[in-house]
């Protein structure tokens, strides 16, 4: 969900240009609690209301938005935020990134079945994901989850990484 959240932030910018300079407290107010409202509208957005707003997004504006999505990866692989510190070893973590690294051709359309049950995807979206490996299907999922989803996907074929 932060994904889809992300990409339609990023069509949003990609299709307007801010002002260089507010003249108005009171307008940036205004301004601020409008977007506000926008977000908070988006956050309540199912995953396929969200995929549907991102397609009537860049066919309005004739933006893009998988231009947006693909710098994201890098930008979470650099080092560690925190001062250049990484995490103690023995902390365990809870959160995991469920990652499609590869799908046999034969067998796809099993994979796919799967896929679209655990992200909620339409045919196209999810088809596109399969093919698309390696890609996230689920982020920041519980342990139990990312396992349950792990050996779900193993055993119809295709190759699985937590993160």
């Amino acid at each position: 969900m932060k994904t889809v959240i992300f990409l339609i932030v990023s069509t949003l910018v990609a299709g307007f240009q801010a002002p260089t300079t507010v003249t108005n407290r009171r307008t940036a107010a205004l301004k601020s609690e409008k977007v506000d409202s926008i977000l908070e509208e988006i956050k309540s957005l199912t995953l396929l209301e969200a995929s549907e707003l991102v397609s009537k997004i860049e066919e309005t504006f004739g933006v893009d938005a998988s231009a947006a999505a693909a710098p994201m990866p890098m930008m979470m692989a650099g080092a560690p935020a925190s001062g250049g510190e990484a995490a103690p070893a023995a902390e365990e973590k809870d959160e995991f990134d469920v990652m499609l690294s590869d799908v046999p051709a034969d067998k796809k359309i099993a994979v796919l079945k799967i896929v679209r049950t655990i992200t909620g995807l339409g045919l196209k979206e999810a088809k596109a994901m399969v093919e698309s490996a390696p890609v996230a299907i689920k982020e920041g999922a519980a342990k139990d989850e990312a396992e349950a989803i792990k050996k779900q996907i193993e055993e119809a074929g295709a190759k699985i990484e937590l993160k």
